[in-house]
């Protein structure tokens, strides 16, 4: 019996890796060769909360992960750029996207798996060109994931006489509630509910287990899969949090419902009863649930299970935004990546289009004063809030310099200028440019914090002083060109501009400072490195506020 143990863990244990290895292969490969449009469907494709739910089906579809659109839709609603109303339409779609995987999976592929997989392999090593190797990790990992199934399914048929595991099931056919506990734990220490339905299509299979012990078990499994989501909203904003929240309240109300329909014997019957009128266009079926084989029926369950939790919850988007909102309360509405002011109809109007992209620059201003004050807090206190609001931040900063850019340039594109125009839109370009730079150094902080925790660095007091000082130094100079900037105050642009040299001379006082501390070994080189790196940063911020001043007074 013990070679037995070990056969069947061996062969699940590694055939499961295979399994996961390749869903996540083929994931990536879909996600690499959509590039950026997936956010950009989510973005523009969920105005109201049923293309909310078109737009998540669709996008798990393409990338094979329920969880990957959740965590996504996640840091779209914690970037601003999605309300949480449009959010919950993309999570209950995913949930309905996430069933192709089990569709796939109840195809007989596993003849092909190995070949499906040596091409993809081929493709991999032997292209140069990035869609081809995109393709050869779609094959890879489709060609991997009917392979591990097939390594599992020699593991697991061994677990029919297994007495344990039949006392299991019996448990569970004893009592359902069970299954739905062990299906919720699994797909959490998993993290994916397709692998954790494939692995109960493979049970199934093998004759191990029965159609109706598996049914409790898949109700679980939706729920387990909600935990991705719920831990991508750590540390997020509250409209964050609100979303992952959403998803497994989602989940969780829907097996309230259909739970009880099963253990009442009205489930089964309305699952057949889908499939013989309505889903008569499974190939090789005849539209008829006696031609499907097992792995089939779990996966036709499992569709119809999300398909009816979507319609029966979706009119109540309303109610479950304001139930999440009473569970977390706070401010949902404090960032917005979102441009405020860039309107696409003032275009034509090129004074107005400018004056509207300078109030935007000085939004983007405001974000990256924020990352800055995270960023310092985040070294001193060494609070994860901290960094997570300013990589946040830092993120929406990045975005808005590409469409205020953009607006810009529309609005300039083949008109004659006259000079204070000219050089009004000369500033803003040249401004966000300089906003974007300043986040990127701030985010230099926030790293170079994090080695200093993960490696234990420590600093001593004198240099700590220092280099509050020089931050303090560098935050007035920095919101001085903002105020500047905003107001177009030369006087107090001249003054950012003198303050160049006092950063500088400030920094080479520090630098000369750390030389003498090494000196008396009250510090040391590691620490020395790190602390030179700060000061630079931090140098090379005050470089970015003057160059801010400079454009305002180029417009004088």
């Amino acid at each position: 019996m013990d070679v037995t143990w070990q056969y069947i863990i061996f062969n699940f244990v590694g055939g499961l890796g295979l399994f996961l290895f390749g869903i996540k292969s083929m994931s990536d490969g879909l996600q690499s060769s959509a590039g950026d449009r997936m956010r950009l469907i989510l973005e523009k494709g969920t105005k109201t909360p049923i293309r909310g739910v078109l737009t998540g089906c669709l996008v798990t579809a393409l990338i094979q992960s329920s969880s990957g659109t959740t965590v996504l839709t996640v840091g779209l609603v914690n970037a601003g750029l999605l309300p949480l109303r449009q959010a919950i339409g993309v999570i209950m779609g995913a949930n309905i996207g996430t069933t192709v995987t089990a569709y796939l999976i109840g195809f007989k592929l596993k003849e092909y798996s190995l070949p499906i997989l040596a091409i993809g392999v081929l493709f991999l090593l032997f292209s140069k060109k990035k869609r081809i190797i995109y393709l050869g990790e779609i094959l890879f990992g489709f060609g991997a994931l009917f392979y591990g199934m097939d390594v599992m399914g020699q593991g697991l048929k061994h677990l029919k006489d297994a007495p344990f595991f039949l006392d299991l099931m019996i448990g569970v056919d004893n009592n359902p509630i069970m299954g739905v506990l062990i299906g919720i734990l699994f797909t959490a220490v998993v993290q994916s509910s397709s692998a954790t339905i494939g692995v109960l299509q493979e049970l199934a299979n093998q004759g191990v287990i029965t159609y109706g012990q598996a049914i409790p078990i898949l109700f679980g499994d939706n729920i387990g899969t909600t935990v991705t989501a719920v831990l991508a909203g750590i540390g997020a904003s509250v409209a964050a949090k609100r979303a992952s929240l959403t998803h497994f309240l989602f989940n969780f109300i829907g097996t309230l419902i259909f739970l009880p329909l099963f253990l009442s014997g009205w489930f089964i019957p309305f699952v057949i009863f889908v499939t013989n009128n309505i889903f008569a266009i499974l190939p090789g079926s005849a539209g008829l649930w006696e031609t499907l084989n097992i792995k089939m029926q779990i996966a036709q369950t499992h569709g119809i299970f999300n398909l009816s939790n979507t319609l029966i919850q979706l009119p109540f988007v309303a109610l479950l935004a304001i139930i999440v909102s009473k569970v977390i309360p706070g401010d949902d509405s404090a960032i917005t990546a979102r441009p405020e002011y860039l309107e696409p109809r003032l275009l034509d109007n090129t004074p107005v289009a400018l004056a509207n992209a300078s109030r935007e620059t000085l939004r983007m201003g405001r974000m990256t004063s924020e990352i800055y004050n995270h960023s310092v807090e985040y070294f001193f206190t060494r609070k994860d809030v901290d960094k997570n609001i300013a990589l946040q931040y830092e993120d929406i900063v990045d975005q808005l310099e590409e469409k205020i850019t953009d607006y810009v340039l529309k609005a300039t594109s083949g008109q004659n200028l006259n000079d204070i125009m000219s050089n009004r839109s000369h500033a803003i370009l040249h401004a966000v440019g300089d906003f974007e730079r300043v986040g990127d150094h701030c985010i230099n902080l926030v790293e170079l914090t994090d080695y200093v925790i993960e490696h234990k660095i420590a600093f001593s007091s004198g240099a700590l002083d220092d280099l509050l000082e020089m931050m303090n130094r560098v935050s007035n100079i920095f919101l001085k060109s903002l105020e500047a900037f905003k107001t177009e105050d030369y006087d107090l642009a001249r003054e950012v501009v003198k303050n160049d040299d006092i950063i500088d001379e400030m920094e080479d006082k520090l630098r000369k400072s750390h030389i003498f501390r090494l000196n008396k070994e009250t510090c040391n080189g590691t620490s020395g490195a790190i602390y030179i790196e700060l000061l630079s940063n931090l140098e090379r911020i005050g470089d970015h506020s003057v160059n801010i001043a400079k454009y305002i007074l180029e417009q004088e």
